[in-house]
């Protein structure tokens, strides 16, 4: 247990000079932090079930285009973040680079800001993953019982069940985490063949020219580019967070060479992955306003139900996709418990010393896994009272995350543009390093703008996407909070890193 504490060599070297202590077991490897991030962005698994956005706004041609632009997008972010990973692998992610690579004028203040958009985003996230599941399984007990009528409290006690489910998992068997990953990976693999295969097979295929060039303008904004553009919350959906295995450096073995590889890999692997369902599901979808009417709810029960013509075939393969969304709060579970308690660590949130607390023997921030927990629940209720105002908080995870890529990214840039020295690393973007952060941060400033943009305009208060005000509520709070109180706490990890090192 000592030796797998201490990881290797790199390892040492890379905690003593951010002035890190050695807390969390480092029992993940390759393999497994492969699996991790694999199961979190979901990609091929979001094509399926965050499509409704972009069939409404752009169609299947907007999709699948879209989705090649996107692809790119976060290829470039994706890149960024794993230089800067593996000059600064820790557990704090996005706000420790801030600190780091930040004009010395701004750097307490941004870092201080760019944590708590990284515990907003991560905190709704796990919520949000956890009402996608639900909203699946009643998909399905809709698809075998027409007789039964979902109510928005069955929805939140199903939150309930699988964060708890989630919390459980990782307080009781969090050091066996890997080796389920490993696990779910697997099914992760074949599950998309299991689900790839017949529908090519048995489905009923559309024509090509028609599927990739067929561009709608459902939403109404009277332009059909603007309406793919709006379109593009749906693949953004399907890449946001590949900032989650950074999360979770302080308990991967050799992070500063393991980690960047592992996020790229993902990437990668992920994205042709996701193009490949995206087009089966596009090619056999059928008449695009039925599907998106189909009672359940989920459009690609509908499909898989016309595929198939069988509703135990279809059960089978949608409770796939629950198991692996399931997974999914799992990770993420363990993403937001590990990014809070590293905020925690360097007095950025209330009550930051019983956070940070890492109980010995455990080797986990139970602590912070239970806030996390408790959070999720917490916001699981507001479903009950409201499923748009539920939907508007825990949507706003996406612009949260992208602003702390758009901060970070641009702090490396601006080193670049000033010929600044960088710290030494592992894996160097080189010379193409400045041209990919700002094709990275334009991307990412264009992703931001449209999470805040509603299905259609003129939209009626009810449908009206609140998320720049809850949005800016947040910056406002952490704003007046860093004023008042945090200024006086929070140094920023760049104090506690060792400069002659």
């Amino acid at each position: 247990m000592y030796l797998e504490k201490k990881g290797t060599q790199s390892d040492q070297c890379d905690m003593y000079r951010m002035g890190k202590m050695q807390q969390l077991r480092r029992n993940f490897r390759f393999f497994t932090i492969f699996g991790f991030l694999m199961v979190l962005m979901a990609t091929w698994e979001g094509q399926l079930t965050a499509n409704i956005f972009g069939l409404t706004n752009g169609g299947t041609g907007g999709l699948i285009w879209v989705y090649i632009g996107t692809f790119a997008g976060f290829f470039a972010s994706v890149l960024s973040m794993a230089e800067m990973a593996s000059m600064a692998p820790t557990t704090g992610g996005q706000y420790h680079w801030v600190s780091e690579f930040a004009p010395p004028s701004a750097q307490k203040f941004l870092s201080y800001i760019v944590g708590w958009l990284c515990v907003l985003g991560w905190q709704v996230g796990t919520a949000a993953v956890a009402f996608l599941a639900g909203q699946q399984i009643e998909g399905l007990i809709i698809l075998n019982n027409d007789s039964y009528t979902p109510h928005r409290w069955h929805t939140t006690l199903l939150v309930i069940a699988i964060v708890t489910f989630s919390q459980l998992f990782n307080t009781f068997f969090a050091h066996q985490l890997p080796i389920v990953e490993a696990v779910i990976l697997i099914l992760h693999i074949f599950g998309f063949f299991a689900i790839l295969i017949p529908l090519w097979v048995m489905g009923q295929r559309g024509n090509a020219h028609d599927v990739f060039f067929t561009f709608t303008d459902g939403g109404g904004w009277g332009s059909t580019g603007l309406s793919c553009l709006v379109g593009l919350l749906s693949p953004i959906f399907s890449f946001i967070g590949p900032d989650s295995a950074t999360h979770m450096s302080e308990e991967l073995r050799d992070a500063s060479y393991t980690l960047p590889r592992a996020m790229i890999t993902t990437t990668l692997v992920n994205g042709v992955m996701g193009f490949a369902m995206l087009v089966t599901f596009c090619m056999t979808l059928g008449d695009v306003d039925t599907i998106l009417s189909t009672p359940t709810g989920q459009p690609f029960i509908q499909v898989f139900y016309n595929t198939t013509g069988s509703k135990s075939g279809t059960s089978t393969l949608t409770a796939i996709l629950i198991t692996l969304t399931t997974f999914g709060c799992v990770t993420n579970i363990a993403t937001s418990s590990r990014q809070v308690w590293a905020f925690a660590r360097d007095q950025g949130l209330p009550f930051s010393s019983w956070l940070a607390h890492v109980r010995p023997g455990w080797d986990i921030p139970l602590n912070s896994v239970l806030v996390s927990y408790l959070i999720a629940v917490l916001l699981s209720l507001i479903n009950i009272g409201s499923s748009v105002a539920f939907n508007i908080i825990t949507s706003l995870g996406t612009g949260a995350l992208l602003s702390s890529y758009i901060v970070s990214t641009s702090c490396m840039a601006i080193k670049r543009i000033r010929n600044e020295p960088l710290l030494p690393t592992r894996f160097s973007l080189g010379r193409a390093g400045l041209a990919v952060n700002i094709f990275s941060i334009l991307f990412s400033c264009l992703a931001l703008i449209i999470t805040f943009f509603p299905t259609s305009p003129k939209p009626e208060a009810a449908t009206m996407n609140w998320n720049i005000l809850v949005y800016g509520a947040v910056i406002l709070f952490s704003v007046v909070y860093f004023i008042f109180k945090g200024r006086h706490r929070y140094v920023g990890p760049v104090e506690y890193t060792k400069k002659d090192f």
